[in-house]
């Protein structure tokens, strides 16, 4: 059964806790595979079916013995939370902008700029580099691979909602008016 391959793997974490180096060393995939580990802990084979289980929480009080908890909402909490947490570590965009400062003149220049390039790459590659006024401009307008949270909101939300291959804007920032290209998109 899952659950009993589990069981030694947590109490290895469990009795080398003096030892947290492996720990805080590990790379993102061992990480993940922790991670699943201890999700997969918390299911157990039931014929050919699998069943969920409320997780064990262990608490320990300053004069007494560890207890233990269960609650199903506690697992509702720990698998929502990780939706968040995974998507964050998987999903990555490679994308280019074209920024200008100002108000609504730069909004309307970029307008009128994303009817000149269409949804070309190279076009509008060639347009950063003429007009945008971030240093990106001198590779394009490229700003290589992020994960979401790395930049501005408004910027991740064009980023990692909106059509793969396709310029958006021009979006607002705090920076300014951007015109967007999304090059890739891994999820």
């Amino acid at each position: 059964k899952i659950s009993q391959g589990i069981l030694p793997f947590h109490q290895h974490i469990t009795n080398n806790r003096k030892d947290d180096r492996n720990i805080k060393t590990m790379n993102f995939s061992s990480l993940s595979l922790w991670v699943a580990f201890l999700l997969v802990g918390v299911f157990t084979e039931n014929g050919s079916a699998f069943v969920v289980q409320p997780p064990s929480i262990v608490t320990r009080h300053s004069t007494s013995s560890p207890t233990v908890a269960t609650s199903t909402t506690t697992l509702c909490g720990l698998l929502d939370g990780m939706g968040d947490f995974i998507k964050r570590f998987t999903t990555k965009a490679t994308a280019s902008h074209i920024l200008i400062r100002g108000g609504a003149e730069a909004a309307h220049k970029l307008q009128d700029l994303k009817a000149q390039i269409g949804d070309s790459p190279v076009q509008f590659a060639e347009a950063a580099a003429q007009y945008s006024e971030c240093p990106s401009a001198s590779s394009g307008g490229s700003l290589g691979e992020f994960g979401p949270g790395a930049m501005v909101k408004e910027f991740d939300a064009v980023v990692f909602n909106e059509p793969v291959g396709q310029v958006h804007g021009p979006i607002q920032t705090q920076f300014g008016y951007h015109l967007i290209y999304i090059s890739e998109r891994t999820e």
